[in-house]
């Protein structure tokens, strides 16, 4: 590092012969990344707050609730970690989805003044560019000499093509920034002049900030720190040796800290109301053909097939593109005597074998080759993680592979052309370029139904109770969250798109446990089914779920099959429907008290 006392594993210079930090260059790499952030949501920023990221599925409208709910909370004095505006009566536990209340309870003045689109601009576009921003931070002062090195590795870090995948949807895998403070912070713990209480203390308190930001992220950038401390123990055993007890105490100190900052949100997490044991995913390992794949959302893979369809544009985790990797494995053959560069290269490779999963898939043909994800997914904590987002302890990686081969290169002397000085930058050009990210599509959100908007939603609801939309919100169809939101959270809404606990083991699953009737509205909105059959036992439970959802009015707005789910409803509440526009109304307080 360009400080001393660095511990080993990181580059070291003497202060003396390091370049002055240039506080305009600083300026200019940070603005830098803010325009390249809001390039990128550009439409988003100017359509707000009716514009919708096409690519973010309902992930957009699950999280602009998560930052109303607790803005909410925060202004009327209510919990904050658990609401019974979704799937209500039960409730959801917010803790146990990725509410981000690290975030949102900070910025509820924003979400309260502006509201939580603002929010959800906010935090995706201050995600990328302030992850950028620290791990720039973290490399220029403790890795490169040069400070255009370190620009590479944090754009590295924030802009390359698993990151852009998952900053159409998720922000706590874009708000990231935290990661790369406890990774200086833990790099000050092993260093010869470390302050152990002082250092650990702010330790503690980083990672209990993150804790209530990203579990997920939280967890994998561990996994790949792990990784790192391994490859360096079996590469330097004597210097592992003399930092270990610095270490220890250090870690005992920020353990003690970060245990006081989460204890309650993560008893509530696993203990409290509507708290699930484990999320089980079912084998989502990275085919590693992938990793020379270019991505949907980028130049190259727009040129070279612009009608690319995937499954899930938001989990792109892999797909780095082959100028990319062929660029890092010349990085990795040039800096083989050099100790950080080898461990970014072990950290890289074990992390990406690991989000293969437990059978090494190649170009979609299983090669029967167990991984060594085998030996973690049963772990807990683990056992709820999609290992293909291992990806994201590669980046860090990544990031200091091509700084180190980049301030190596500005380091180089100067000659012709066939020199690193001149190579390099034009290897980073040609990789580069296939990976870098297009703007994102951005649509208009249509209205609310005519009865839910004006106030209109008033009317059908008393305060505490609920409008039962039809169908039902569920995974993949959430457009009600986005009308509750729109009504000031004025009314519950039931079952819904979280992570909940589902049966008598209280395993975690997507969605609310579904009552008896809105599995029959599901069927009879499915063009494939006939219309059921509804006799007494049908219209029975249904006065039961309406009951049990303490349902003021049920609301069928426009829908494909909107006859055939009047006929059934009309059937089933023993009434016909009221028109309201195009939406049909029933007030269905006198069957539920």
């Amino acid at each position: 590092m360009l400080i001393d006392n660095a511990p080993p594993g990181v580059s070291r210079a003497s202060p003396r012969t390091a370049p002055a930090r240039s506080r305009a260059l600083d300026a200019i790499i940070i603005a830098t990344y803010l325009l390249v952030a809001f390039g990128l949501y550009r439409d988003l920023w100017l359509t707000l707050p009716n514009g919708y990221l096409t690519d973010s599925g309902e992930d957009q409208k699950l999280f602009e609730w998560f930052f109303a709910v607790q803005a909410q909370a925060v202004a009327q004095g209510h919990p904050v970690l658990f609401t019974a505006l979704q799937n209500h009566p039960a409730g959801v536990n917010l803790m146990a989805n990725t509410a981000m209340p690290g975030l949102a309870v900070p910025l509820a003045p924003l979400t309260l003044l502006a509201g939580p689109s603002v929010t959800w601009a906010v935090v995706l576009t201050g995600g990328l560019a302030g992850t950028a921003v620290a791990w720039y931070w973290v490399f220029s002062r403790r890795l490169t000499r040069s400070q255009w090195a370190a620009a590479v590795g944090g754009a590295c870090c924030a802009f390359t093509p698993p990151v852009v995948s998952h900053a159409h949807a998720h922000p706590n895998f874009t708000a990231t920034f935290l990661l790369p403070v406890i990774a200086l912070f833990l790099l000050r713990l092993c260093g010869s002049g470390a302050r152990t209480v002082r250092d650990g203390l702010v330790l503690g308190g980083l990672v209990g900030w993150q804790v209530l930001v990203g579990e997920e992220p939280l967890l994998i950038f561990a996994t790949g720190c792990a990784v790192w401390a391994l490859a360096f123990v079996a590469l330097r055993p004597r210097a592992a040796a003399d930092m270990a007890s610095r270490l220890a105490a250090g870690l005992g100190v920020a353990g003690a800290v970060a245990g006081m900052v989460v204890a309650y949100p993560l008893w509530v997490q696993f203990a409290g109301p509507a708290s699930y044991h484990a999320l089980e995913h079912g084998p989502a390992g990275n085919d590693l053909a992938n990793f020379v794949q270019l991505p949907k959302q980028s130049i190259g893979g727009q040129l070279t097939d612009p009608g690319q369809v995937v499954a899930n544009p938001t989990e792109q985790n892999a797909f780095l593109g082959w100028p990319l990797m062929l660029l890092v494995v010349a990085a990795a053959v040039w800096l083989r005597r050099e100790l950080p560069a080898r461990l970014a290269v072990i950290t890289f490779v074990v992390l990406a074998v690991l989000s293969a999963g437990g059978t090494l898939i190649v170009n979609e043909y299983d090669t029967g080759i167990p991984g060594p994800w085998l030996l973690l997914q049963k772990l807990p904590l683990y056992e709820s993680l999609l290992e293909a987002r291992l990806v994201f302890a590669c980046l860090p990686a990544l990031g200091v592979l091509l700084a180190l081969a980049t301030d190596r290169a500005m380091a180089a002397p100067h000659g012709g052309w066939f020199t690193a000085r001149r190579l390099w930058p034009l290897g980073l050009v040609v990789a580069a370029l296939p990976i870098l990210p297009v703007r994102f599509i951005v649509e208009d959100r249509p209205e609310p139904p005519a009865p839910l908007r004006d106030g209109g939603w008033r009317e059908l609801a008393r305060p505490g109770r609920t409008i039962v939309p039809v169908p039902l919100p569920a995974v993949g169809s959430v457009e009600a969250l986005h009308w509750q939101v729109l009504a000031n959270l004025e009314y519950a809404l039931p079952e819904g798109y979280f992570v909940g606990p589902i049966g008598p083991d209280r395993q975690g699953t997507y969605g609310a446990e579904r009552r008896p009737t809105s599995q029959l509205l599901e069927q009879a909105a499915k063009t494939v089914n006939p219309v059921p059959a509804i006799g007494q036992v049908e219209r029975d439970q249904a006065r039961a779920d309406l009951r049990y959802w303490q349902a003021d009015s049920v609301v069928l707005p426009p829908h494909p099959r909107q006859a055939e789910l009047r006929a059934v409803l009309d059937a089933l509440l023993g009434r016909p429907g009221q028109d309201r526009g195009d939406t049909v109304v029933w007030d269905v307080r006198d069957l539920t008290g």
